[in-house]
């Protein structure tokens, strides 16, 4: 079985699980899973694990995230996007009473830990049921706020077009943050409604849109590039180097010593002496616990 992350640059109008099943098909491999939906109005950075990395995902779907979005100021959408209704405009001497400074002020003061209510169309379950479906089939739905982190959030451009104001950010977030809801709180705070009319991901954690491969070109047969499950391990989680006998004991399930120099609060990657990916450590009373552990390479 192949192991690693494929980066993907996906393209608009693409399902995360449209990019799963076009690798599934490129790679013959059917344990292909991704880390953090991208809507199909969204581009950029898709992380797709294979074979024994699905294990991983986790680990990289809990990371920071940086998103490039244009907001725009003057009307609402039933969905917090472009794809959605129109459901409210502004008067035109609303926006024109907008100042850039007032945007720039309002962004910057959330950032931080905030409360943030997610979007009515987001895939969180009410009731067992996915939020966005109970939108589709007509219920009002208004989720609960949550907390989330936002690192940064700078504005880019500010544009004034007609009656609407376009605000270009580049926001770098925690998991679970809401792109749209951003949108949508700054237009509120205004009065004057807000929407997200573009998306696009350049970090998830440590992976870039560098050496990626978009969905299109993809779906068009070029052939993807696989990152090692080693060399991707190496970029995500501090280092453990193990003996023989440590690789042993976490086969059998058994905790080993954390080193004096070593002591670090993560989990901790163990590689053998050959370069091979043995398991994930979680430091627990002052040893390393095997959390996962990948099966031994087939001899050649």
């Amino acid at each position: 079985m192949r192991s690693g992350f494929l980066v993907i640059d996906k393209d608009q109008d693409f399902t995360s699980h449209d990019v799963v099943a076009l690798a599934r098909k490129s790679l013959k491999e059917k344990r292909i899973g991704h880390a953090g939906t991208l809507d199909p109005m969204a581009t950029g950075v898709l992380v797709l694990g294979v074979g024994h990395a699905t294990r991983l995902l986790s680990f990289i779907t809990d990371g920071s995230k940086t998103y490039l979005a244009k907001i725009r100021l003057g009307s609402a959408t039933n969905t917090d996007d472009g794809q959605g209704e129109i459901i409210s405009v502004a008067q035109p001497e609303k926006i024109a009473a907008i100042t850039d400074l007032e945007i720039t002020q309002e962004l910057a003061k959330r950032t931080g830990d905030i409360l943030q209510r997610p979007s009515s169309v987001s895939a969180i379950k009410v009731d067992g049921v996915r939020s966005y479906k109970r939108v589709r089939d007509g219920e009002a739905v208004e989720l609960e706020a949550r907390p989330v982190h936002i690192f940064n959030q700078q504005v880019e451009k500010i544009s004034r077009l007609d009656n609407f104001i376009d605000v270009e950010i580049e926001v770098t977030c925690s998991a679970g943050t809401y792109i749209r809801a951003i949108a949508r709180d700054l237009g509120d705070t205004f009065d004057v409604g807000g929407h997200l009319t573009s998306l696009r991901r350049t970090h998830v954690g440590t992976f870039t849109i560098e050496n990626s491969i978009t969905s299109i070109d993809l779906k068009n047969g070029k052939e993807p590039k696989v990152m090692q499950l080693v060399d991707a391990v190496r970029s995500l989680f501090k280092i453990r180097e193990i003996t023989e006998d440590e690789e042993i004991s976490i086969f059998y399930g058994r905790a080993i010593d954390e080193n004096a120099e070593n002591i670090h609060s993560d989990h901790q990657a163990a590689i053998n002496s050959v370069g091979e990916v043995i398991a994930i450590l979680e430091p627990r009373d002052g040893r390393l616990h095997p959390s996962i552990v990948f099966p031994k390479a087939e001899p050649k």
